[in-house]
């Protein structure tokens, strides 16, 4: 009977990266990110990212200019957007960067409130 053949990095592909990044986890256990929650990276002179994964280098270099939402991360990094929210959720841990979530449920306005808005812009 034949060995299996052990791949390595290149041959393997992508089937165990996003396991390897996250360290096994599939949600952090603190935070949860909508996919148009913005982050943006904290000033570069309040912190040193060389202690970082190369992941999580590359998501502070993306939001150092402007405020960029999870799933743009996600797209720009080639990675899930779940494993984007589990290195997001590591970096506020650590107040590496700031984000900006969605208003919930609770906060939305009543279609009563949008309704006299949309009348008092009617009467301007």
């Amino acid at each position: 009977m034949r060995e299996p053949r052990w791949l390595d990095g290149a041959e393997a592909g992508r089937h165990l990266r996003p396991y390897a990044i996250t360290g096994g986890r599939t949600r952090h256990s603190q935070h949860t990110f909508t996919l148009i929650t913005l982050v943006v990276s904290r000033s570069v002179h309040e912190v040193g990212h060389e202690h970082l994964e190369p992941e999580s280098a590359q998501i502070l270099d993306l939001c150092r200019d402007r405020a960029v939402a999870l799933a743009e991360i996600a797209a720009h990094l080639d990675l899930p957007v779940s494993v984007v929210k589990i290195l997001c959720g590591d970096l506020l841990s650590a107040s590496l960067i700031i984000v900006q979530s969605p208003p919930g449920q609770d906060e939305q306005p009543t279609v009563d409130l949008i309704e006299r808005v949309m009348d008092g812009i009617r009467q301007l």
